[in-house]
């Protein structure tokens, strides 16, 4: 199972990926491999909440495999900057790719942090690594 150490996580299996740039501190968030094993083949991404504010542990958009469908939460409360255009149905659509490349290509959303300190809340790969053994 492929849990980076740069990465935090939550206990919905969604990951974080922080990055410092000139307008302050961006993220971007996606579902961790064990979750996209857990889905099976993922064939559809829905995110409807680009520049919306959602709070910590909110639902900001769906993924959807053959066999279910699932919410996905913000770890962090945040700004709504892009949707992953690789996964958006009217550019790339191709949603294979949370299954394929689940912390690279396959991230879901981009996002401008609204408050640093939850980052704390969040699990460490180790901690993670623990929850889904």
């Amino acid at each position: 199972m492929n849990i980076p150490e740069n990465l935090k996580y939550t206990k919905e299996h969604e990951w974080i990926r922080t990055e410092k740039t000139d307008d302050g501190l961006v993220a971007y968030v996606g579902i961790t491999d064990f979750a996209q094993g857990e889905l099976g083949e993922i064939v559809y991404v829905e995110v409807e909440t680009v520049g919306e504010t959602i709070g910590k542990d909110e639902v900001f958009g769906t993924v959807e495999a053959v066999k279910t469908t699932s919410d996905l939460y913000l770890p962090v409360e945040g700004e709504i900057l892009e949707f992953n255009p690789a996964l958006d149905e009217s550019e790339g659509d191709n949603p294979a790719l949370l299954n394929e490349d689940p912390y690279g290509d396959g991230w879901i959303v981009k996002i401008a942090i609204a408050d640093e300190s939850h980052l704390t809340d969040l699990l460490e790969a180790s901690s993670y690594q623990d929850l889904i053994s």
